[in-house]
């Protein structure tokens, strides 16, 4: 039975530690806002990243040519029967390699640490 206001007595005085913990720090009056960034990119300033697609339609084949910078970079070609694949240079060096799909097949282990 003496553990009963021992425990409240610990509880208060932990709750006034706590509080104490918490207490805000008063803001200083000389604080002045930060400058803007030396850099500040615009919507224009991104334009030339986004990939130029030309659709070349054949007869029996659909080809799509992807460029960025002027560079072609990868082919889609989608038959007019059976699966698209793709030509895509890897190393830069204009020599393409088929692929069936875009999936690499990497497969990087995921979890969920905090909803929001």
């Amino acid at each position: 039975m003496a553990t009963t206001p021992m425990r409240f007595l610990s509880l208060l005085l932990l709750g006034g530690f706590s509080i104490t913990a918490f207490a805000a720090k008063p803001v200083p009056d000389n604080l002045e806002p930060l400058p803007p960034p030396a850099f500040s990119a615009g919507p224009d300033e991104y334009a030339g990243d986004e990939p130029e697609v030309s659709i070349i339609r054949q007869t029996e084949q659909t080809v799509e040519e992807y460029r960025v910078g002027g560079k072609l970079y990868m082919i889609k070609v989608t038959p007019k029967h059976g699966k698209p694949y793709y030509l895509v240079d890897d190393m830069g060096d204009g020599k393409f390699s088929r692929q069936e799909s875009l999936d690499s097949g990497l497969r990087v282990p995921r979890w969920v640490i905090r909803k929001f």
